[in-house]
């Protein structure tokens, strides 16, 4: 236990805020070393330094301004007449000591200075009360007195130094550290820092800071010192860290992305260096510091993207467009610390403006390569391979590219629906609706309400919701109307409004429906001449002729009957898991055939031979069987009676021979054998004379 000098107790001077304010001029004869103790009605309850109140103004204070300076009475050090080693940090850490009898009453008070000093200067403990004290402290420490000697040190000091205590105590400062520093110091009372002091191989970093005495006067010197590889370390650490700083930036301004990085409470932390401000027209770098969800609230920046990561701690990205119109991908990542809390929120912007549009782009080039597939496979499912019909899909795909009104001419069942679907598929309507009504296969009652629509309580029976008709269920697309000829007169004058006005009226209702369809009609009957008998409306038809298309029969195009047989056959094969073949002479013997049902009969002749076939090879006795030909010719050609041109006399007996060699073997390609000529002449020419008899 250390002893309390009794010499330098202090005798405790109270006064209370009332007192001094009845008698403020008794401060001026306090001295300013002193305290002034303040009390009220309960006792003791701080203490005021008299120098600090003298200083603040030259005039008096007032009792507010004391009291506001008074320091709590729990902020002192209450000691014994003794007290310990860890006592001393407790009087180190305060200004004032209350020192205590043995009957626990206040009998003055110690100076934190004075106190020290008293110690200090006991011969019989101040070695070990500086040595436990300053072995306490990591770095080095060097006590100078006003002779500019060493007088204390810690081992931190001497392990620095690599000298022993002999070797240092009492030895003049100037021997280990800068003279011109240390009479610095003791000139100027400055304290001087982070002075470099290299002693043949030692490297030490010096603080020199100057010992006041009560007066104020310089009496010595501390040196704190620091071992210099440690600065070196430290410095190296600095270095390290800094080029890795320098690494990073150069690592994010190399990026695409524009990285910002924020802490946990949404604060900017760092941002690109290359971060452009066209995102949100913000200077992100002048954001550095500032939290980003302080700016949403007043609109400057939206960041929905931060909010989501720091409430679901999850990966989270949006696509917003700034109000420059550019869309920008926001993606936010939280990165945890050890306890799982988020520390740092990286939000990484990209730019995808230019990347929206080449995807808008290209949805646009898919749906139009898928349009084209589908008219590719379309086209693929045409079969033909006659000049007329290659004639005629020019034309179509040509009418395709328009709106038009077409009306389709044609013998039954000579593909006048295939040739409209054509219309469909190679348009610009291919991706709206096609709808098809036959005129003639619905009741002549039912079919206004079919194409027309109606309305709730239209006519006793309607649905209760209504119905949309053709044409509005069409819009945008084509409405095909086959069997146009069959069309009552009636329904022939709201059909003429429809496509004179393009807008409906639902039965039951007044107010007219816009809409937009292309309209394909189709007939086999002459209607110029229903015309003229009163069955079909002039107007009607000049309005629905605009684009006259004439699909000719297939016995003028005999060149497509043996594909579209295979076609067929083909279809019935997949339907019915069969493997049937024709044979040649099948083939060119349909080819003799003038099919007055046209596609629709040979669709239903080669179902027939799949069906009566004995085995899955069909060979022209199975044609001839099924199909009954015209054989008639007359005699009166084989005789020449007159004179007349050789030209024309070969071609009578070019066509008596191919007559008799048909006749006889039944198939082009025997003909032609015998003939000495190729079965497509046979069948030319054959094909030629059946024509011209008809």
């Amino acid at each position: 236990m250390l002893p309390i000098p009794n010499d330098k107790i202090r005798p405790i001077v109270m006064a209370s805020l009332d007192q001094i304010d009845k008698h403020p001029e008794q401060l001026s004869g306090y001295s300013i070393n002193d305290y002034l103790f303040i009390k009220d009605e309960s006792g003791l309850i701080g203490y005021v330094s008299v120098k600090e109140i003298q200083s603040k103004s030259r005039h008096p204070m007032t009792v507010e301004q004391i009291r506001k300076h008074t320091h709590p009475l729990e902020t002192a050090c209450f000691l014994g007449q003794e007290f310990s080693i860890p006592d001393l940090y407790r009087v180190i850490g305060e200004a004032v000591t209350l020192v205590k009898d043995g009957d626990d009453r206040l009998i003055g008070y110690m100076k934190r200075e004075d106190l020290l000093v008293a110690l200090f200067k006991d011969e019989s403990q101040n070695t070990d009360l500086l040595k436990t004290i300053l072995t306490s402290i990591p770095m080095g420490i060097f006590v100078i007195d006003h002779h500019r000697r060493i007088v204390n040190f810690n081992e931190a000091a001497l392990r620095m130094t690599k000298r022993s205590s002999s070797e240092v105590a009492h030895e003049p400062a100037d021997s280990i550290f800068s003279r011109k520093d240390i009479d610095r110091v003791f000139k100027t009372g400055e304290t001087i820092l982070n002075q470099i002091v290299v002693r043949g191989q030692v490297g030490l970093l010096a603080d020199y800071s100057p010992i006041l005495d009560s007066d104020r006067e310089i009496n010595g010197i501390v040196i704190v010192v620091q071992d210099l590889p440690m600065v070196e370390k430290m410095a190296m650490e600095m270095e390290y860290v800094k080029n890795l700083n320098a690494d990073l930036n150069a690592v994010l301004s190399s990026m695409y992305d524009e990285i910002l990085v924020l802490n946990e409470e949404g604060t900017l932390i760092r941002c690109s260096e290359t971060l452009s401000a066209d995102y949100w027209n913000i200077n992100f770098k002048k954001l550095i510091g500032k939290n980003l969800l302080h700016l949403e609230e007043r609109g400057m920046f939206h960041p929905p993207v931060i909010q989501h990561v720091m409430e679901n701690k999850k990966k989270y990205s949006v696509v917003q467009e700034t109000s420059g119109g550019k869309k920008v991908l926001a993606l936010g990542t939280p990165v945890f610390d050890d306890s799982g809390r988020i520390q740092r929120i990286i939000v990484a912007l990209r730019d995808i403006t230019e990347t929206a549009e080449l995807k808008s782009q290209l949805n646009e080039y898919k749906k139009e390569l898928d349009g084209f597939k589908k008219k590719d496979l379309f086209l693929q499912q045409m079969v033909f391979r006659s000049a007329k019909m290659e004639e005629l899909m020019i034309r179509v795909k040509k009418v395709a590219e328009f709106s038009s009104t077409v009306l389709i001419s044609g013998e039954s069942g000579v593909g006048k629906e295939v040739v409209a679907q054509a219309i469909h598929q190679m348009g610009n309507r291919s991706g709206k609706p096609f709808l098809k009504l036959n005129c003639g296969a619905i009741p002549e009652n039912l079919l206004e309400s079919e194409l027309f629509g109606y309305v709730k309580g239209a006519f006793t029976g309607a649905s209760v919701s209504g119905k949309k008709g053709y044409f509005e269920q069409a819009d945008g697309g084509v409405l095909f109307l086959d069997e146009i000829g069959e069309l009552p007169l009636q329904l022939q004058v709201k059909l003429l409004r429809v496509l004179q006005e393009s807008e409906v009226i639902p039965l039951g209702s007044t107010r007219a429906i816009p809409v937009d369809v292309q309209i394909v009609a189709a007939t086999n009957r002459n209607l110029k001449e229903m015309i003229k008998a009163g069955n079909f409306r002039e107007d009607l038809y000049y309005r629905l002729n605009v684009i006259p298309i004439q699909v000719p029969p297939l016995r003028e195009r005999p060149e497509d009957i043996a594909v579209l047989a295979v076609h067929f056959l083909k279809q019935f094969n997949r339907r019915y898991k069969k493997d049937y073949v024709f044979m040649p002479d099948a083939l060119n013997l349909l080819e003799l055939y003038h099919w007055p049902g046209n596609i629709r009969e040979l669709q239903n002749v080669v179902e027939r031979m799949i069906v009566v076939s004995e085995n899955e090879t069909i060979h022209a006795d199975l044609v001839s069987k099924l199909i009954k030909f015209d054989q008639r010719i007359t005699d009166s050609r084989s005789f020449i009676n007159r004179i007349i041109p050789i030209k024309q006399a070969k071609e009578r007996l070019e066509e008596e021979l191919v007559m008799m060699a048909m006749k006889k073997f039944k198939t082009t390609t025997r003909a032609a054998e015998v003939l000495g000529i190729s079965q497509s002449s046979v069948s030319r020419k054959y094909n030629k004379i059946l024509s011209e008899k008809r």
